[in-house]
């Protein structure tokens, strides 16, 4: 609320009440695409570094049946409907993502946010002093 004035019996004590920079339309334009921009930056990067997973492991299994492979008749009956013979499907039961966890990876993105955040604030901190200061620094209430 730009120019509203302050509430009664509370006076700016001289200051000009605060007003937010103004930005144009094209300004936040740019600004929606930069952020986008960033998000998918953000969300790709750990894949194109190889940075996201582990990977897979693979469990080889000579001449696989469904036995060997660790299914039961049921989960067999539901291969065979699928058009999948225990040759087929050796390689997909075989197959495992490796979830390993990266304590030290963990630590940095942890730094990271708090980073972000400690400088947010510390950024910020004179518009909200004065935002602050404008809505509660008045006469003592009675």
């Amino acid at each position: 609320m730009a120019g509203a004035p302050s509430p009664p019996g509370r006076k700016p004590h001289g200051r000009t009440p605060y007003e937010p920079p103004a930005q144009s339309v094209a300004g936040q334009v740019v600004d929606a695409l930069l952020m986008l921009v960033l998000v998918v930056i953000t969300l790709y990067l750990p894949l194109l570094l190889k940075l996201a997973g582990g990977g897979t492991t693979t469990k080889t299994v000579e001449n696989p049946t469904w036995e060997s492979l660790g299914q039961n008749a049921v989960m067999a009956a539901q291969w065979e409907k699928l058009d999948f013979t225990p040759e087929k499907a050796a390689t997909i039961i075989g197959t495992r993502f490796d979830y390993a966890f990266n304590w030290g990876a963990m630590a940095f993105t942890a730094l990271i946010i708090v980073g972000y955040f400690v400088f947010l604030f510390r950024y910020s901190d004179k518009q909200y002093r004065e935002v602050i200061a404008e809505r509660f620094d008045g006469p003592p209430r009675n």
